[in-house]
């Protein structure tokens, strides 16, 4: 009964993918692989390109989160060039980036994952869509839903001159100051997103919390990993997005490593599978022990789970009561539960709310001194931030006409990319039995990538280095040579 079963391509994430599963004899998962076979080469295409035109170029890796890239970027300029942005510029950037958290994370949580518990994981496949919800939730939801996540693009354009690619992060500050009417506006849809964001938490308390079938793979201790957990936190070890130390927490909770952007060299590594063009990264004082969790191996997880775990409470009050509320209904810190990553995500939806109405009420960000342009040029930049998928970190080096000469990108996803094979994996042996597997059954394997709300297409980056095997069998499955680029 050995044999293979394969969902490709996988669905409602950004990028591609696929996943083959193995069976044994008795129709059981041996293994299960997610293989990403789609490859984009910013790392090696930045070579030789102007240093400021990187916040521009970077920001195109990905039409969900570049935000996230040029800010990144956009902070690696501003130590390489040795400017600290302003006061005014900081509280610019800081409140574009909780826009961009607003429209990514309304996105997933409604579009991309959203079908899965509102409609149901074994729904028809043609329900398991945004209109499936629409269905469910009705019209007047709906309209909600569109309209919030049109706010957080909204501020993303008033403040960085596009809704989807900004062009106004610049070495030091900002490319131009918000007047008072931006303001006035940010102010009026930031109030809003705050009781949207509080209406999504009661939708999934009533939808997902309350429904049993769906908790059970919640709460399934097989369908959890107890690995380390990333994130960026501020003086409080509370969670961050633009800024702060990289805190890590072990599987028990206490804090591992803290340490600041420029020394993450000194912490991560990163291993090459020979089956997908996305690296694994690992805890370097740890060491990669192969796609395991536990003490002993290195894997950490990022992102909303990740972020939530790494800290010790949220940074707005309403946002640290339902952080706490989450904590006490699984009766454990930190929660290891990858279906958890959905009302992870809804409660840093209201602090990024919160926070956006808080600096948009701050009349102080309407000054007009938003870029620091006293340079003490460096030869290294690096930059940090929480995209929504989880730690972003850029690191660029420049030669002495301030031309990029290497490149080297860590990317949400593929921080996260050991965990999500892992519970790939774990879902398909937990579900598939005896060699049944339904279309609905597959639905929940693929569940367990889309919690993480992937970017497959930001993770893969390298080109020129990435690793191919071609394997070739005999009739009866025996090798008969094997092709590789790689040792």
């Amino acid at each position: 009964m050995s044999g293979r079963i394969t969902i490709d391509p996988i669905t409602r994430l950004e990028g591609h993918g696929k996943i083959e599963i193995f069976l044994d004899d008795k129709g059981n998962v041996d293994n299960a692989y997610l293989q990403v076979p789609e490859l984009r080469g910013f790392e090696q295409f930045c070579v030789g390109r102007k240093s400021e035109d990187m916040p521009q170029l970077t920001s195109r890796i990905c039409g969900v989160c570049p935000v996230a890239h040029h800010y990144a970027s956009t902070k690696a300029l501003d130590m390489a060039f040795g400017a600290e942005p302003t006061a005014t510029a900081r509280k610019l950037r800081e409140l574009i980036y909780c826009g961009y958290i607003i429209y990514d994370h309304i996105l997933h949580f409604y579009f991309l994952g959203g079908p899965d518990f509102v409609v149901g994981p074994d729904a028809p496949k043609a329900k398991r869509n945004i209109l499936g919800v629409i269905e469910k939730v009705g019209l007047d939801v709906a309209k909600e839903v569109i309209k919030h996540r049109a706010y957080g693009q909204k501020i993303t354009e008033i403040l960085g001159g596009k809704p989807t690619h900004p062009v106004s992060g610049i070495p030091g500050g900002q490319t131009k100051p918000l007047d008072e009417e931006g303001r006035s506006e940010i102010e009026r849809m930031a109030r809003s997103c705050v009781d949207f964001a509080e209406f999504s938490l009661k939708l999934f308390a009533d939808v997902v919390l309350a429904n049993k079938e769906y908790m059970k793979l919640v709460t399934n201790p097989n369908l959890g990993l107890t690995t380390y957990n990333m994130g960026l936190v501020d003086d409080d070890n509370r969670v961050s997005f633009y800024d702060g130390k990289i805190r890590v927490t072990d599987p028990d909770g206490d804090e591992f490593l803290k340490f600041e952007a420029k020394d993450y060299l000194e912490h991560i590594r990163e291993h090459v599978l020979e089956w997908t063009y996305v690296k694994v990264p690992y805890l370097k004082a740890i060491g990669y022990k192969g796609l395991s969790d536990g003490k002993d191996s290195g894997i950490y997880r990022v992102g909303p789970l990740g972020r939530l775990n790494a800290a010790d409470g949220m940074a707005t009050p309403k946002a640290d009561a339902h952080y706490r509320k989450m904590y006490d209904t699984f009766g454990a810190r930190p929660v290891n539960s990858t279906l958890a990553f959905h009302w992870a995500r809804l409660i840093e939806l209201l602090q990024v709310s919160e926070q956006a109405l808080e600096l948009a009420t701050d009349k102080a960000i309407t000054r007009t001194d938003t870029r620091n342009m006293d340079f003490h040029m460096q030869e290294e930049g690096i930059g940090v931030v929480e995209a929504a998928r989880g730690t972003l970190y850029h690191h660029y080096w420049l030669d002495e006409d301030r031309l990029m000469k290497k490149v080297n990108l860590i990317v949400a996803s593929t921080n996260n990319m050991g965990p999500i094979c892992m519970s790939v994996r774990d879902a398909a042996r937990e579900l598939v039995h005896d060699g049944k597997a339904d279309d609905g059954l597959l639905n929940m394997v693929e569940m367990f990538f889309r919690a993480y709300d992937p970017c497959f297409a930001c993770a893969s980056h390298v080109a020129g280095q990435a690793p191919l095997e071609v394997n070739l069998r005999n009739a009866d499955g025996s090798l008969h040579r094997r092709l590789s680029n790689f040792d």
